[in-house]
């Protein structure tokens, strides 16, 4: 069975978060929580959010333990951007992007998944 959870619009370039989703993809869900929570970075938090609100929505279905999920797939995908100009050298204005993303993660049970 498939478990999912999604955070939108986050305020993280995908660029950024793509790196620690391609470490994580393909662990156990613990495995993958007590990594996160030895980086040291402030962009750990929200992918340890998604992961651990993806959990909740397995305990709450019932019957699936936590020590049998793993991340069957993990995406970080582009949000919106905002682009606005600020002065650069010379009378000139160079763009400035701000850049949001979402992250999607999808758990499985190992049972099912063999």
């Amino acid at each position: 069975m498939k478990f999912t959870a999604k955070a939108k619009f986050l305020p993280y370039s995908p660029y950024k978060l793509r790196p620690l989703a391609d470490v994580v993809r393909g662990k156990s869900v613990t495995q993958a929580l007590n990594w996160l929570s030895t980086y040291a970075g402030q962009r750990v938090m929200p992918v340890k959010k998604v992961i651990e609100s993806a959990m909740a929505n397995a305990k709450n279905v019932g019957i699936v333990q936590t020590e049998s999920l793993f991340i069957a797939e993990i995406r970080v995908d582009e949000g919106p951007m905002f682009r606005y100009f600020k002065p650069a050298a010379m009378g000139r204005s160079s763009m400035q992007r701000r850049r949001l993303c979402h992250v999607s993660v999808v758990l499985e049970n190992t049972k099912s998944a063999a």
